[in-house]
């Protein structure tokens, strides 16, 4: 049963309209995981000279430790951004004669060779390698290790029970800051609390039976917890909600933009992750008070040109990069209705550039750390305007992966395929060489000139631009809608 299951979602893979992206992003995700394994393998072999070294007169395993209990804490929240759980389309299954146990059994099963979980193997085997050439006991060695590895089964199966909670984020969050601070400012010994137990696996080997039952017993949790769940009609009970109306009248003056206006404004307030978006952008603009008034960075203008493109452009990039996949849900339905894709596109450039011209607003401020920085943001906001603006919606059009609104919108990764990585590069990366460039050739002056003047040309030209972003969103039109109409399995 489980070789069908894996051939299913081969299947799916190779059968999706995403394909071609998919396999892009795997091959770049492939490249960077194996680069971060042989980066933990160098790591596990270096560690043991690292706490020699910071504490000569400690043993390694024992410092080492002290410190498992941030290392639990951390690869929680770490998992609960980046760990990615292995659902499947299951509901084509359920009418079939297929056991709900054998399901539940293949998705725990195969998130037990989550790359994150090697990655914590390809830490801890080379360094109980270095240990046992140093003389350390194999007894105690190998059962250690196999305590180890337990326990990163049992984070991960801890994270299939509070991912995406948002409540079970901020107590994880806290509890590592609290812990921190606590034993930071000494005013609780928390490593000596908790480093002898930790270091009790290493001494006591019969110990390891207790990660070993912790990893067995949340396996079974979430294995209750997903055959109770395995039935036909468990998602045919929706969420009843208040609704809350406004008639948005103010946006009537935008004429034959004012249905989309309202539309985006609407979905923006109603949806965690497009309203995540706004309040995410609205505290990037405190992101230069760590880099203005640093001496380090005073004389460095190029990090200057980056910071006014990123504070200036944050909705842009974080909100625009995802369209019209926001709209995924209902995007074939609006297809086939005779509305203008002109219009359409339009109002989702006016809405952005309502956010560059808030964004600069809110960026005024640093002119108290010098006239060139409010210079240069007002250049980088000019450029957002009318370069950056046509450049993200023309990458939308390669957009073809399907974003649920409900979703929780931390460590959400809906929607996002080769495109977002691409994005990078014309958004931001290309602003900053102009400006990099003649800044040196020329002075700071010139460059904020020519970053200004290429905006103001990208916004002359705005019409024609988006005349031919509309071409290529019609061309696009039907790979879009089955790519839309695809749901992640």
């Amino acid at each position: 049963m489980f070789k069908r299951f894996v051939s299913l979602q081969w299947k799916s893979f190779f059968r999706s309209s995403s394909f071609g992206k998919s396999l892009i992003i795997k091959l770049v995700m492939l490249f960077f995981g194996l680069y971060m394994l042989s980066a933990m393998v160098g790591l596990g072999i270096a560690l043991y000279f690292i706490l020699k070294k910071i504490f000569p007169d400690q043993a390694p395993i024992w410092m080492l430790s002290q410190y498992l209990l941030y290392w639990v804490l951390a690869e929680l929240l770490f998992r609960y951004f980046m760990q990615k759980l292995p659902v499947m389309d299951i509901k084509p299954m359920l009418s079939m004669p297929i056991k709900k146990s054998s399901i539940a059994h293949y998705i725990l099963g195969r998130s037990g060779f989550s790359v994150y979980n090697l990655t914590a193997l390809f830490l801890f085997v080379p360094f109980c390698i270095v240990l046992l050439y140093h003389g350390y006991p194999v007894v105690n060695v190998g059962p250690w290790l196999v305590s180890m590895f337990a326990l990163v089964l049992c984070i991960n199966y801890v994270n299939f029970l509070v991912n995406k909670n948002d409540k079970a984020f901020a107590i994880l969050a806290g509890t590592l800051l609290i812990l921190f601070a606590l034993d930071y400012f000494q005013w609780v010994p928390v490593r000596e609390f908790f480093g002898p137990i930790f270091h009790g696996l290493y001494q006591y080997p019969i110990m390891v039976i207790v990660p070993i039952a912790l990893a067995l017993a949340t396996y079974y949790i979430n294995f209750r917890y997903l055959k109770n769940r395995l039935f036909l009609d468990a998602s045919l009970k929706t969420k009843s909600k208040e609704a809350k109306t406004s008639d948005l009248a103010w946006t009537k003056r935008f004429g034959d933009m004012a249905p989309f206006l309202q539309l985006d404004l609407k979905m923006i307030w109603r949806n965690k992750r497009t309203r995540a978006q706004v309040f995410i952008s609205l505290l990037f603009v405190f992101y230069g008070l760590i880099f203005y008034g640093q001496d380090q960075f005073a004389s460095m203008m190029p990090m200057l040109a980056f910071l006014g493109i990123f504070m200036t452009g944050i909705f842009l990039t974080n909100f625009g990069q995802f369209i019209p996949a926001w709209d995924s849900s209902y995007y074939s339905m609006m297809m086939s209705q005779n509305i203008p894709l002109r219009k359409y596109l339009e109002s989702k450039a006016t809405l952005i550039s309502v956010s560059v011209v808030v964004m600069f607003l809110l960026t005024i401020p640093y002119v108290y750390f010098g006239w060139d920085a409010l210079a240069i943001n007002f250049a980088c906001a000019l450029y957002n305007l009318g370069v950056n603006i046509p450049v993200i919606l023309f990458f939308g059009s390669f957009n073809k992966k399907r974003i649920e609104l409900d979703k929780s919108a931390i460590g959400n990764m809906q929607g996002t395929s080769a495109t977002q990585f691409l994005i990078i590069l014309p958004v931001l990366g290309l602003p900053i060489l102009i400006f990099t460039v003649f800044y040196y050739l020329i002075s700071l002056e010139a460059a904020v000139i020519i970053l200004s003047l290429i905006g103001i040309i990208g916004f002359a030209l705005k019409n024609r631009l988006l005349d031919a972003i509309t071409e290529k969103y019609r061309t696009k039109k039907y790979g879009m809608i089955a790519g839309f109409k695809e749901k992640e399995g």
